[in-house]
């Protein structure tokens, strides 16, 4: 009887999976999730306690720069053209129209500002900076601030926005910033490092790519607002799909509030989610293709180790240091030091949405703060706060205060061997 048992729930278990047609590595993330990179900042609701017995003396924040308008205008027009040729031919759907008032809306705010930092995106910095300050008001009121950033208008205002914070709430605190092409080996190496150019321009990443987008992208969505006798071609499809995915995922970041599930289904943006979601983790993380992507950051990696030893050594001339890069810039940095949902090495390129999740890692404004402590016993010890959230550094090691000689033999050994001091 008891076999008998377990061969009937097995039987059951097997049958409603097959009635629903589930997908083990379809995700079901949110709405909201599916913004991807383009998810506005979600600012933490709690303050991080400190425990009494350490203090904290220096700062390294990388950050990205905050909301922006959509980089570039190609995936408004290239879906208010197809929505305009619906339109001529008739087919378009009231969907569509809806959609295509919303392409030209777009088009005409972002005008001259394609890629520019949204006022949501400066609110964003000017919040991180006050929390800073307001956690740490050691460092400000005695202390110097530096801040770098790449030569992109989004990141010098992204610096600029998060600095005149902290001058509105002290004044007298010493801030020095930097931007332009001299700070690109830091904030900007994939435009510079010649293996990853070459990685690159190889498209070794393309065909796993092409091949998983092919089993994820359908043409719903877009029938759902061009209609269902638009001409649409195999290869128009997957274009435009991700083209109405990347409109649609933008909009919240220059504070357009659009229901999504309008033109696209849960199963839908999740599909499209992932597709866009696999390009960044192989383009930008380190994967069985190859480490490169993730080697590009070792110049910030050994930064972060020289101006924090600076520190421990009594000789740093700032009491927090400020960077503001891209996505581009954190992904590599946070898959070199292998941290939790940045670092996931596998063959099945179908289960990277359930393990790599950029929504969680890089959203909007995201940042990396490594504080360092000091204890009354004069110690130092360093803490990892990704997004504003401190999280373990080590992998199989659940510490949140690691002392920073063991912090730093770790990032040491997370380098490539040609890069290590």
């Amino acid at each position: 009887m008891p076999r008998f048992f377990s061969f009937l729930t097995l039987f059951i278990a097997l049958s409603a999976y097959s009635a629903k047609g589930a997908d083990p590595t379809a995700t079901d993330y949110s709405f909201e999730q599916c913004k991807g990179s383009w998810l506005p900042y979600p600012a933490p609701t709690e303050a991080i306690e400190t425990p009494d017995s350490l203090t904290a003396v220096f700062i390294n924040h990388v950050g990205r720069h905050g909301a922006r308008f959509p980089s570039t205008p190609n995936s408004t027009y290239a879906l208010r053209r197809a929505l305009e040729r619906a339109d001529s031919l008739g087919t378009i759907t009231p969907a569509g129209k809806r959609l295509l008032g919303l392409t030209d809306y777009v088009a005409q705010r972002a005008h001259n500002y394609w890629g520019a930092l949204d006022s949501l995106g400066m609110a964003e910095q000017r919040g991180i900076a006050s929390r800073m300050f307001i956690n740490y008001p050691e460092l400000f009121i005695n202390g110097n601030v530096s801040a770098i950033s790449s030569y992109s208008p989004r990141c010098v205002m992204s610096m600029y926005s998060f600095t005149h914070q902290l001058d509105r709430l002290n004044n007298k605190v010493e801030i020095i910033t930097s931007a332009g092409r001299q700070n690109s080996q830091l904030m900007r190496p994939f435009d510079l490092n010649k293996d990853y150019l070459d990685f690159m321009r190889s498209k070794v990443w393309e065909t796993p790519w092409s091949d998983y987008a092919d089993t994820r992208i359908t043409a719903a969505p877009l029938r759902r607002v061009l209609g269902k006798d638009y001409p649409l071609t195999l290869s128009e499809t997957r274009s435009l799909a991700i083209d109405e995915y990347h409109f649609l995922g933008g909009l919240s970041a220059m504070s357009i509030d659009v229901d999504l599930s309008e033109f696209l289904s849960i199963d839908e943006i999740n599909a499209m989610w992932s597709v866009y979601n696999l390009r960044q983790y192989l383009q930008r993380t380190a994967s069985v293709l190859s480490s490169v992507p993730a080697d590009i950051a070792s110049p910030l990696v050994l930064d972060l180790i020289r101006t924090t030893d600076e520190a421990v050594a009594g000789n740093s001339d700032a009491t927090v240091r400020l960077r503001f890069g891209h996505a581009e810039t954190l992904l590599p940095l946070f898959s070199l030091l292998r941290l939790r949902g940045a670092y996931y090495l596998t063959n099945y390129y179908d289960t990277v949405g359930q393990h790599f999740k950029n929504f969680a890692i890089v959203p909007m404004a995201a940042n990396l703060q490594m504080v360092l402590f000091k204890s009354q016993r004069g110690r130092y010890y360093v803490r990892f706060d990704l997004n504003e959230h401190p999280i373990p550094l080590m992998p199989n090691d659940e510490r949140i205060y690691i002392p920073w000689s063991e912090a730093r033999d770790y990032m040491v050994r997370c380098l490539p061997l040609y890069e290590q001091p």
